[in-house]
């Protein structure tokens, strides 16, 4: 079993982590030229994107933030024309690991190679260390997360059991028998699991750290897993670009401030719905540039909001911290760790005519959200509730629940998606 994160004689995953931050930004700027002349060559999708600029001018971020910003949102369009990845792959497809598929449907691709996410620095911060043995609680079907997750733990020389989502009883039992002593997952499935623990009187005492991500973790909820011993770190990732930012702990446990941005990203924060960043501080857009050979994501807009910390962390990781996800630029909301997106809701109103509009709510806390589409109707036919309900589920891949409401009763707002849960 893994040492203890918090007396770990190394202190950083590599040397990286520490270097004078203009030496960073240096390295990073004066390898932006061949970067994007390497997407325009050989990834058919930036070579239109991209069309006219020269590469090798673009050596400085203000060079770089005159590049369009390719979004999220826009990856479903872009597939569908020059399927499967939207030519955004410069390696070809039949040389890649494996292709995933998350709901859009959006496809994302892994490449060869260990760490290909780069998520082993976030498990390091974490307190993961080789020889831990830990259970991969992320789902490993269709979505990435499950094999983003265990290809850095198995970098960072962790042995894991991929158990994937549900089963709590068997997961409980797992991390008893085999005396697990790490975590990977979301926040919700980890309380559960402690949960369900208590409720069977199963010992679990050898688990002292979890890295999750993919929701909002509750103050209350870190705060309770410490009280047990167990050690709770945050990292933020994406299907598209892997690791982005993590938390690290001082010597005495404490989780420091923000989330600290991962090696061989550019981030830039911009005005929402814009290429434009914002001033130092304000929150917008996180933007990435990554330097991913096989799928060169250039001025990518992730859809999540986030601000720049002043400073660096005292954990004396020198990289730009951000505060972490702090919602997204548009309506499209997490819940239960899947996206849901106004473009589903139109999906499910085009099957049911007699919907005059509909608002998708969101509430609850985390672990326990609830969707319910209010929909306005007229006169609605015998089993219209009914019907919708099914296609919630065929379409986002989740439950939700209908409330059938009179015309003229939703806010006049151009809300599709409301997120009315709490924060903090």
């Amino acid at each position: 079993m893994g040492s203890d994160p918090m007396s770990s004689a190394q202190r950083y995953y590599d040397a990286l982590e520490a270097r004078v931050p203009e030496e960073r930004e240096a390295h990073l700027l004066a390898a932006l030229p061949a970067h994007i002349a390497h997407a325009q060559k050989n990834a058919p999708g930036f070579a239109r994107i991209l069309e006219g600029v020269d590469a090798a001018a673009v050596n400085s971020r203000a060079a770089l933030a005159k590049l369009p910003v390719t979004r999220k949102s826009d990856l479903g369009e872009l597939q569908k024309q020059r399927p499967p990845l939207g030519g955004l792959n410069a390696t070809p497809v039949e040389r890649l690991a494996k292709l995933f598929v998350s709901p859009g449907p959006l496809y994302e691709p892994e490449g060869t190679g260990a760490d290909w996410w780069r998520t082993a620095r976030g498990l390091f911060a974490g307190g993961f260390r080789p020889g831990d043995l830990i259970v991969n609680t992320f789902a490993y079907h269709f979505t990435p997360a499950g094999s983003m997750l265990e290809c850095g733990a198995r970098a960072l020389g962790c042995t894991v059991v991929p158990t994937g989502v549900g089963q709590t009883e068997m997961q409980v039992t797992t991390i008893r028998d085999l005396r697990v002593s790490g975590l990977i997952g979301t926040p919700s499935f980890l309380k559960l699991i402690v949960e369900k623990a208590d409720e069977l009187k199963v010992d679990i005492g050898g688990l002292k750290r979890a890295q999750v991500g993919a929701e909002y973790l509750p103050p209350a909820l870190r705060q309770a897993m410490a009280a047990r011993g167990i050690h709770v770190s945050q990292c933020y990732a994406t299907a598209d670009l892997g690791l982005l930012a993590y938390e690290s702990f001082l010597p005495d446990g404490a989780v420091t401030e923000g989330m600290i941005l991962d090696e061989a990203l550019i981030l830039e924060i911009v005005r929402p719905g814009t290429g434009d960043p914002v001033a130092a501080g304000e929150v917008g857009e996180v933007v990435i540039t990554s330097f991913n050979r096989d799928y060169p994501l250039i001025r990518f807009g992730t859809g999540d909001l986030s601000a720049v910390l002043p400073g660096s962390s005292p954990c004396g990781r020198t990289n730009v911290r951000i505060k972490g996800w702090m919602g997204r630029a548009d309506q499209t909301t997490k819940v239960r760790a899947m996206f849901v997106t106004p473009k589903q809701v139109s999906e499910i109103l085009r099957r049911h005519v007699e919907v005059l509009k509909a608002r998708l709510v969101v509430e609850g806390e985390t672990g326990n959200d609830r969707m319910t589409l209010k929909c306005e109707v007229r006169e609605p036919p015998g089993g219209l509730a009914d019907a919708i309900v099914a296609s919630i589920r065929d379409i986002t891949k989740l439950r939700g629940e209908v409330e059938l409401v009179a015309p003229g009763s939703l806010p006049n707002d151009g809300k599709v998606i409301e997120d009315a849960r709490k924060y903090g």
